[in-house]
């Protein structure tokens, strides 16, 4: 069932767990995360990036290819369709299309135009029931093919945000888009456990691919209730394409038929997704 993420990510907060955000791409990789879910009975938030949304063909074929696919599929577990990193008029645009979930990111702007803009955003979704992220400090690495230096989050500033009224706090603690460097200093735990004492409230990790699972536990014990994975499901479906392609003639036993060539991929996608949803 399609759901806003409030209830799900403050339920993961007080039981000091997690919901995992997992970013989907195409029709396949909707079918088969959703599958995934189904078959673990774990909540999941699907993350749509402005460029997949583009992608799609829009934020109303994501929005109804999701809702479709849920009831076609059978999908008793609660999912929800989540704007991941939109602008003002993304978030716009994914509201207008029945998202039950957006993340406005001004992290790039001026504290006080962030700040004001988020409430604008809120505002919005609060007469909705739209739940919303928004994101203060910067996570680092490569987002929608812009290039970012990781900016600590300032205790004082996540304060104001939260007096906004927003459902979950992207925060910025060291973490990175992509895949992280060989000379990558770490998650800052001394600063995520004080956000968490100041604040009480769901905090969200992006950049989740590639943090060990010992990290990622210790995460969701200092307030992270939302964890973002993109980059590690990409590989994986790459991985197999490969594969797929050097082990077998893609021109005979009509392995070009799109239901073969992506047979393993959708495979892999289907078993990562599983293996993520069953860490915790």
């Amino acid at each position: 069932m399609l759901v806003n993420a409030k209830q799900i990510l403050n339920t993961a907060y007080k039981n000091k767990n997690v919901v995992f955000h997992i970013n989907i791409n195409n029709l396949e990789w909707t079918k088969f995360v959703l599958l995934a879910a189904k078959e673990t009975n774990k909540p999941i938030i699907l993350g749509v990036s402005p460029s997949a949304a583009k992608y799609f063909g829009g934020y109303n074929v994501c929005y109804n290819l999701v809702s479709s696919l849920i009831q076609d599929l059978e999908i008793q577990t609660p999912v929800c369709l989540h704007l991941d990193h939109g602008n003002f008029d993304d978030c716009i645009k994914a509201i207008d299309a029945n998202f039950p979930s957006v993340m406005f990111d001004g992290s790039k702007l001026p504290f006080e135009q962030n700040l004001a803009l988020s409430k604008q955003i809120y505002e919005i979704c609060n007469k909705k029931n739209i739940s919303l992220e928004c994101e203060i400090g910067r996570i680092g690495g490569v987002e929608d093919n812009v290039v970012s230096n990781v900016v600590y989050t300032k205790i004082e500033e996540a304060l104001e945000f939260k007096k906004i009224g927003i459902d979950m706090l992207a925060v910025g603690i060291g973490n990175i888009h992509g895949e992280y460097p060989t000379d990558w200093k770490g998650i800052n735990f001394d600063l995520l456990n004080q956000l968490n004492k100041k604040l009480k409230m769901p905090l969200v990790l992006h950049g989740g691919s590639g943090i060990s699972k010992d990290d990622i536990k210790k995460c969701t014990e200092l307030g992270i209730a939302k964890i973002n994975i993109n980059t590690e499901l990409q590989i994986e479906n790459a991985k197999a394409l490969e594969e797929f392609i050097k082990n077998n003639d893609i021109m005979n036993n009509k392995n070009y038929n799109p239901r073969n060539l992506y047979k393993k991929a959708n495979e892999s996608i289907f078993n990562k997704t599983k293996e993520i949803l069953n860490q915790f």
